[in-house]
């Protein structure tokens, strides 16, 4: 709680003052930075007790401004448990933001698709999650002020902003899946067997983040809006070699789509 609070008090004073959205930005996904109308920028090695983004395609900065008429904060990069940290170090930066005043989170992610109606390049609403990391970022002491011992599963992804979501995709010509997302630890990409185990569980695509964020946020009972852009296609029966700079490439083509979408979305949503 003391990190918290210092490194709030730390944003307020650089002026980073009630935002109204928070977002982060996945892998190769910086398009988005560049239309915000930018007032604060400060990298992450500049941010008390912040961690750094060790990933060759996240830029490492909290960005503050206006987009699509709100005030936004923005990850340019998160933080994955394979770079060696723990979970709560994962999402403190989102406990932060959310501190700040945020009131709804939007994470994007680059992911591997399970379900064979998918094609790369494709962005999926995230509809549920499923946590198969090693771990919880709500394990330990819980701090009342900021959520319940055990929050609920319901919801952590809303109807009302999966129904906004679908609304902005529609006017924006985009066409948007839906399904499960699904964790798992990395940086291994997965073999044949485990993406037959992954879509035996019920999931629609699988990457390396995002539920630490989400978990968080809905223990602060804020809600979480999740796009996710399918870079590969994880079908078992006709694996093709992948490569990160396969993964980077084709997330960096569907920057424009998922720029447009998240835009619209922003415009949409009332808070």
């Amino acid at each position: 709680m003391e990190k918290i609070k210092e490194t709030t008090e730390f944003l307020k004073s650089k002026g980073f003052a009630n935002p109204e959205i928070a977002i982060i930005l996945g892998t190769g996904m910086s398009e988005l930075a560049q239309i915000i109308n930018v007032k604060a920028k400060l990298s992450y090695k500049d941010i008390p007790n912040f961690p750094i983004s060790t990933v060759e395609s996240h830029a490492g900065e909290l960005i503050y401004g206006d987009l699509a008429g709100k005030r936004v904060i923005a990850m340019a990069g998160r933080f994955h448990f394979y770079e060696g940290y723990d979970f709560q170090t994962i999402a403190f930066p989102v406990r932060v933001m959310l501190q700040l005043g945020a009131k709804l989170l939007i994470v994007s992610n680059a992911a591997g698709g399970i379900n064979p109606l998918f094609k790369a390049g494709e962005v999926m609403l995230i509809t549920d999650h499923i946590n198969f990391l090693p771990g919880n970022p709500l394990r330990g002491k819980n701090y009342d002020e900021l959520g319940p011992r055990f929050p609920d599963g319901y919801e952590v992804y809303p109807k009302k902003f999966q129904e906004i979501a679908e609304q902005a995709a529609l006017e924006v010509g985009i066409p948007l899946r839906k399904g499960v997302y699904l964790a798992i630890q990395g940086p291994c990409l997965e073999t044949g067997a485990e993406y037959r185990m992954i879509k035996t569980l019920g999931a629609d695509a699988v990457g390396m983040s995002t539920v630490p964020e989400a978990l968080v946020a809905k223990h602060m009972s804020i809600p979480v809006a999740g796009f996710s852009v399918i870079t590969d296609m994880g079908l078992p029966d006709h694996m093709e070699p992948v490569s990160f700079e396969y993964v980077v490439n084709n997330a960096k083509r569907a920057e424009l789509t998922l720029k447009k979408l998240i835009t619209k979305f922003i415009e949409k949503v009332e808070l």
